[in-house]
């Protein structure tokens, strides 16, 4: 089946250029198209996108509490953003992988990467890299406004044995299933289902998420 593909962005060009790109994927529709947050809130639960590419800034309702209305909706649960951006180094992105968003991508990205990038968060993989996106995140936790952090982080890592704690590091500094299960001598399968437990205990929609509470925690440090 095609990957259902929801486009959000107030721009109509840039609109126009990513349909057009997005169209030429032989496993991909465009369902709609949105202005605002507000519409591609709309549109999502209407044409029961699969996956919201989402700008961070737009009119009436920006990107984020677009996203966060998505993920707070119980008929949505299937649906994944994926956050555009002009720089990334974009505190927003924080925001917007709190609120829901499985991953990022600055928008002068190049086609091909766009297109992986919507296969690959369709999938229900988070797209984290190892690099810019981990040094963002500790960049915005570390500072004492960061919008959303909580003192309860790492009092939420009780619920983990210590293998998952392992698991939870090494997720947070961008390794796969695959890798994690080399790095701890697990297979694939059991790593898998540890990821699964941790999302569960720490009520984590993806593992974007994960990410985030791992930094919060302290559990993963710049460098580190």
């Amino acid at each position: 089946m095609k990957i259902r593909v929801l486009l959000a962005d107030d721009q109509a060009l840039v609109r126009a250029a990513f349909a057009m790109l997005v169209e030429s994927a032989p496993d991909m529709d465009v369902v709609a198209q949105a202005g605002t947050g507000r519409e591609a809130v709309e549109l999502a639960r209407a044409r029961r996108a699969d996956l919201v590419v989402m700008d961070v800034r737009m009119p009436d309702l920006d990107g984020i509490e677009a996203t966060r209305l998505i993920a707070a909706d119980e008929d949505l649960a299937g649906v994944k953003v994926l956050m555009l951006t002009t720089y990334d180094t974009d505190e927003h992105v924080v925001e917007a992988l709190r609120a829901g968003a499985s991953g990022f991508l600055v928008k002068d990205t190049r086609p091909a990467e766009l297109l992986d990038a919507i296969r690959t968060v369709a999938a229900g993989d988070s797209l984290l890299s190892p690099g810019p996106t981990a040094r963002l995140i500790a960049r915005v936790l570390r500072q004492p406004e960061a919008p959303g952090a909580t003192a309860d982080a790492p009092r939420s890592l009780a619920a983990l044995s210590d293998r998952e704690r392992q698991v939870l590091t090494l997720v947070a500094r961008g390794l796969n299933n695959t890798e994690v299960a080399e790095a701890l001598g697990l297979s694939p399968l059991t790593a898998k289902t540890h990821v699964s437990r941790i999302m569960g205990k720490l009520t984590a929609r993806d593992r974007a998420q994960l990410v985030i509470t791992a930094y919060e925690a302290g559990l993963v440090r710049p460098g580190g």
